[in-house]
């Protein structure tokens, strides 16, 4: 496997790496007179016909990362689903039952909106992720479909509330940004393009690059191969809304869920094999991760002591 510096190689410009000093360095830990309110309450527009697996891990991955309360607001068809799978979630409905056509009647409950898993990227759909983006003032987490949908009408880049996530993989990318003629380009157009249009762009895969509006980069040092199947983004774009939503500033919110997101992947790699990983395994994970995290800062504050 290679380390940071040859993955990087040819990549002439200063970064960081996020490990475990820069995870607990963020990390707040919670006051024990604290409510639900205090942690925020997250919208997740997710889901179409069959994609509210997609809805559903997510939505677990923002309850498990911390939110106070999440909303997920999906297509009519996933309203048993969600109750079912998790009832700690609230759900409202669209009135189309297979796609997301229109936003909550009210906005102002959250202070944070997650988007794009298995939204589909119909014109309907479409629509709604422009008014989200007019009707929402607060930084956004973007992935999958609300991403492919940015991509086929490139001047809604400029509309993306400033400081909000954007969690592209490779293709993602290079569908937004153009497609690199290697992967050190790619790294420059990232950089590029988060001081360009205010973004923090987390661009996935092994050593995760986090790319934010102030030009600083840094690169994960967590995660595995058995991260590599269908329904981990959920699960970050699940964890990002998350961080956000208890306040954490948006850079920081990116690099803490993202070490989080691979620690997770490296517990469940550990007590199974990469090979036999689901998303979901994940998810269980976290709180261990948690743990793990929790037990470093508690170290780090008694040495600052």
């Amino acid at each position: 496997m290679k380390d940071v510096a040859s993955f990087v190689k040819g990549f002439n410009e200063h970064y960081s790496l996020v490990n475990l000093d820069t995870a607990t360095s963020i990390y707040k830990p919670r006051d024990p007179f604290s409510n639900k309110g205090n942690f925020g309450h997250a919208l997740l527009l997710a889901g179409s016909f069959g994609k509210i697996g997609a809805a559903v891990l997510s939505a677990r991955a923002c309850l498990t990362s911390g939110a106070g309360l999440i909303t997920a607001h999906l297509p009519a068809c996933g309203y048993a689903i969600m109750q079912t799978a998790l009832p700690e979630a609230m759900v409202t409905v669209d009135r189309d039952p297979n796609q997301l056509t229109e936003l909550p009647k009210e906005l102002k409950p959250y202070n944070v909106i997650g988007a794009g898993p298995g939204i589909g990227t119909s014109e309907a759909t479409k629509g709604m992720i422009k008014k989200m983006m007019k009707s929402f003032s607060h930084p956004l987490v973007l992935d999958a479909d609300a991403l492919n949908i940015i991509s086929r009408d490139k001047k809604l880049l400029s509309k993306i509330p400033a400081n909000s996530i954007i969690t592209p993989h490779p293709k993602e990318f290079d569908r937004l940004f153009g497609p690199p003629s290697e992967n050190v380009q790619r790294f420059a157009l990232a950089k590029t393009n988060a001081v360009k249009y205010k973004l923090i762009i987390v661009l996935k895969g092994h050593y995760t690059g986090i790319f934010c509006p102030d030009g600083s980069i840094c690169f994960n040092t967590t995660g595995n191969a058995g991260m590599a199947k269908g329904g981990t983004g959920d699960v970050l774009t699940g964890m990002i809304t998350a961080m956000l939503a208890q306040s954490y500033a948006p850079p920081d919110a990116a690099k803490l869920a993202v070490f989080l997101h691979g620690l997770a992947g490296d517990i469940a790699a550990a007590e199974s094999a990469e090979e036999s990983m689901l998303a979901s395994d994940l998810i269980g994970c976290i709180g261990k991760a948690f743990v793990r995290l929790k037990k470093d800062t508690e170290k780090r504050l008694t040495v600052a002591s």
